[in-house]
């Protein structure tokens, strides 16, 4: 029995997923520091109105408010004992709105990092990301998610113990990383390391891409890597509005509707099938993004400087992909925008 994802995928050249949580919440009155998964029991009306942004806006599928749901994230406010409430609670008001949308719309479970280091840096062991990840995925999966969708991950092993997890869950799932350091991520990885590590995993996802990172333009080029490696899975592209900045006391993304539209199209033109936006992107993002791939013919593959040329600079001059090493940093859990 095929989910609602798969059968999508079967049918569509490009899908057109959702925006950003964290920024659409901030915007209905969440607190900074205040966790939004407690919002799918005490605002359930506010996480049907987020889900229903990107239906409205002509998405395909949507990720689930739970990105923190987890043991160690929900630790951080009391709330370790609440992990499989809080994530069921999320697919359940997912599938209501989707189910009512009159068309297929898939509900992802949105799964986050855990926000801890693996051993020997940290604490955390494949064993234990394995159970925390498990926990989340039944919850989703007792809601009524169709997919599990694993995301802003930066360090290899956290992505194999999600991959572990939903085998174990019994449920397809999609992966994304977060390229944000000179075309790496936080741990170091590459755009083609990604691209081979999915290929090694005993049960792959059904699309693999990139989430998050600085800006649409860089999120671009790594797309443009996954490409290169030859990979015939489907692509993920979630690029932020723009870059953000701090204006009259709040963040503020500054990459226009229009811009998020070319970079819709972009992405589809570099070879990715799902198609999204990240942290800034709000419904108007989302409108402008679908109209522009339902109205632009498809084109040519872009080059970099198309890329630049539409969205702007690069943040960096390296995509990660060379001989340099790339900078080395300490890992962080973000949430998604």
């Amino acid at each position: 029995m095929t989910n609602t994802l798969t059968r999508l995928l079967q049918t569509r050249d490009w899908l057109l997923a959702d925006g950003a949580t964290g920024t659409n919440l901030f915007n209905m009155g969440l607190s900074s520091g205040e966790p939004p998964e407690l919002w799918n029991v005490d605002h359930p009306d506010r996480i049907a109105k987020l889900y229903s942004f990107a239906v409205d806006a002509g998405s395909d599928l949507f990720l689930t408010n739970s990105f923190g749901g987890n043991a160690s994230r929900l630790k951080l406010h009391n709330a370790q004992g609440r992990v499989r409430e809080l994530n069921r609670v999320a697919a359940e008001i997912g599938r209501e709105v989707a189910d009512k949308a009159g068309r297929p719309v898939a509900v992802c479970g949105s799964v986050g990092p855990t926000g801890d280091i693996f051993a020997p840096m940290g604490t955390l062991t494949h064993e234990l990301a394995v159970e925390m990840f498990h926990e989340q995925a039944e919850g989703l999966k007792e809601g009524g998610a169709d997919v599990l969708w694993v995301e802003t991950i930066s360090a290899p092993e956290e992505f194999k113990a999600a991959a572990e997890a939903a085998k174990l869950a019994g449920m397809d799932w999609c992966g994304t990383m977060s390229f944000d350091t000179a075309g790496r991520t936080m741990m170091g990885v590459t755009s083609a390391q990604l691209a081979s590590l999915v290929e090694k995993l005993p049960n792959p996802p059904l699309a693999f891409g990139a989430n998050c990172g600085v800006g649409a333009a860089d999120l671009m080029r790594t797309i443009m890597g996954f490409v290169s490696s030859g990979t015939e899975r489907p692509i993920i592209a979630k690029g932020n509005a723009g870059i953000p900045k701090y204006h009259d006391g709040h963040i503020h993304y500054d990459g226009t509707p229009a811009l998020m539209g070319d970079y819709a199209c972009l992405a589809r033109d570099a070879g990715a099938t799902i198609i999204g936006g990240c942290c800034g992107t709000m419904p108007e993002h989302l409108k402008a993004m679908h109209e522009a791939l339902s109205t632009r013919e498809r084109g040519p593959r872009p080059t970099l400087e198309d890329v630049t040329e539409k969205l702007g600079a690069f943040s960096s001059n390296t995509d990660g992909t060379g001989d340099d090493p790339g900078p080395s940093r300490e890992r962080r859990g973000r949430r998604r925008g």
